[in-house]
């Protein structure tokens, strides 16, 4: 089990008071040594993965005085430094003693997580380095926070929920939607059958441009290409292939994730697991598009709903839930629309279930760092979304429907595709 690192101000209160009872003098220690913020007491922090995607989070963890970011990750030394620079030119500028020793920098993410002194670990890599280094923060003993998609693989998704489960980790992954008002909303009115029976969903993903061959270019100085690659396969190196380009770059390519499956599906198939109670569970078959004449890619629940990839949606909206008595449109921005129209103004009722409420998504990994807690969402839940997206990206590739049992969690009778439940790994980067 893991244990709490933070020494609380009753545990330093009993200790204090013991030692001045040994001694026969007063026990007079400044408030800030035993407060919520006191050093002992911040959540230490290293961050891995140094690219857009982590800035907000940095940022974010720099502005808490509960938190403190010991050292950052990346294998563009750039990155790194450049990192390192905003965490020392932030806490050394709001140190007046003069006694910030600094933010360390690595190259390797496992000299991060086996230092004894750090309690978390924030990982902003690309998909396929997910499950590497959550694995090790955990046998570490560290909490974790993982951006979504959670894996590269079904069966990787089965590690991080049972190693999350075995090492007691307070484990968020970055499905931030939960945390927003307007979704958490859109599915406490689909839970409570305010629009009836559910009989089909419509979400939005988009597309990327199918992947292509790339000529090799020169490896950057200062750039460990063959650890960004790490497990995968290797490819002559291209700006293009490791571009974090929410438009293209790395995430178009099968080898490092599930193309929009997992860069947009792992937000709203997230939300459409949750207003169907589905956390725990997940669809039953996936058709692909043009299988037969399929105009939308299509995952079917055992109850019979359906849920249609990029189908028009009411509105411009990101999903919307079809009702047998109504409609709920849903997007970012808190963009929530009903039909009929007040739906959306009506008030919960003192027996309507209500959902988890977060209101901030990183910092509810933080709270619940310190209660011992599940986050909004945990492993399993980010397992069993990023299962969808692996998946939908699986039939696809193969052009035909997947069978899938959600209980026992395996394809059923397609030996091909079983093969697709893991990936081989290239060495010396294997689990």
């Amino acid at each position: 089990m893991k244990n709490n690192h933070f020494l609380t101000r009753r545990d330093f209160l009993q200790k204090a008071a013991a030692v001045g009872a040994a001694m026969s003098i007063p026990s007079i220690v400044p408030s800030t040594v035993f407060g919520a913020n006191a050093p002992s007491n911040r959540i230490t922090m290293g961050m891995v993965g140094m690219g857009g995607q982590m800035g907000g989070h940095l940022r974010g963890m720099l502005s808490r005085n509960d938190v403190q970011v010991l050292a950052v990750c990346d294998v563009h030394q750039g990155r790194l430094m450049q990192a390192k620079q905003n965490v020392e030119s932030t806490y050394g500028g709001n140190t007046a003693s003069g006694t910030y020793k600094g933010c360390d920098a690595y190259n390797e993410y496992e000299t991060l997580c086996r230092r004894p002194d750090i309690d978390s670990v924030f990982i902003c890599t690309p998909d396929h380095w997910h499950t590497m280094i959550c694995l090790e923060a955990m046998k570490n003993g560290k909490d974790v926070f993982c951006q979504k998609p959670l894996t590269l693989t079904i069966r990787e998704g089965q590690l991080l929920r049972n190693a999350a489960k075995q090492y007691g980790a307070i484990f968020q992954v970055g499905s931030q939607q939960r945390s927003e008002w307007a979704f958490r909303t859109a599915c406490e009115m689909v839970r409570n059958g305010w629009i009836g029976e559910i009989k089909t969903i419509y979400t939005q993903l988009g597309r990327f441009s199918p992947p292509k061959t790339l000529p090799e270019q020169p490896i950057p100085e200062g750039f460990d290409y063959d650890r960004w690659l790490g497990p995968t396969p290797w490819y002559p190196y291209n700006a293009e292939r490791v571009l974090g380009n929410f438009g293209g770059g790395w995430r178009c390519f099968w080898e490092y994730g599930s193309r929009k499956n997992g860069d947009w599906g792992a937000h709203h198939f997230d939300i459409i697991q949750w207003a169907l109670g589905m956390d725990n569970s997940g669809p039953v078959r996936f058709v692909p598009k043009g299988w037969e004449g399929t105009e939308y890619q299509t995952h079917y629940y055992k109850n019979g709903i359906s849920v249609l990839r990029d189908h028009p949606v009411t509105g411009g909206q990101m999903i919307e839930f079809v009702g047998t008595e109504g409609q709920v449109m849903v997007s970012r921005n808190g963009r929530l629309e009903t039909v009929p129209s007040d739906l959306k103004d009506r008030p919960m009722g003192p027996n309507d279930i209500r959902l988890y409420e977060s209101d901030n998504h990183d910092g509810n990994w933080i709270d619940c760092m310190k209660t011992r807690q599940e986050t909004i969402c945990t492993a399993e839940i980010g397992h069993r979304t990023a299962t969808i997206c692996h998946l939908s990206g699986i039939a696809e590739r193969l052009g035909r429907p997947i069978e899938w049992d959600p209980d026992e969690e395996k394809i059923l009778n397609d030996s091909e595709a079983s093969r697709w439940f893991d990936r081989p790994r290239r060495a010396p980067y294997v689990l």
